[in-house]
């Protein structure tokens, strides 16, 4: 099961990005996580990739399990 969290933070022109305390307390404490960085966006352009992100990491519906033997 896929978890998404999203929060916004500071770019300060570093190698890092800062996590959030509140959100940081709500990620387990190992393994892994994918990261997607949206920098600079129209609010409707964001609303749009993050609606495709979500349906991306959603199942499949039952109409494409049909190519599940393929992969």
């Amino acid at each position: 099961m896929t978890k998404t969290i999203e929060f916004e933070t500071e770019l300060t022109g570093g190698h890092t990005l800062s996590i959030p305390p509140e959100i940081a307390t709500a990620l387990p404490s190992k393994g892994k996580a994918t990261i997607v960085v949206f920098v600079n966006m129209d609010p409707e352009d964001t609303a749009w990739r993050k609606a495709s992100y979500e349906q991306f990491l959603s199942d499949d519906s039952d109409e494409d399990a049909v190519y599940d033997k393929y992969r």
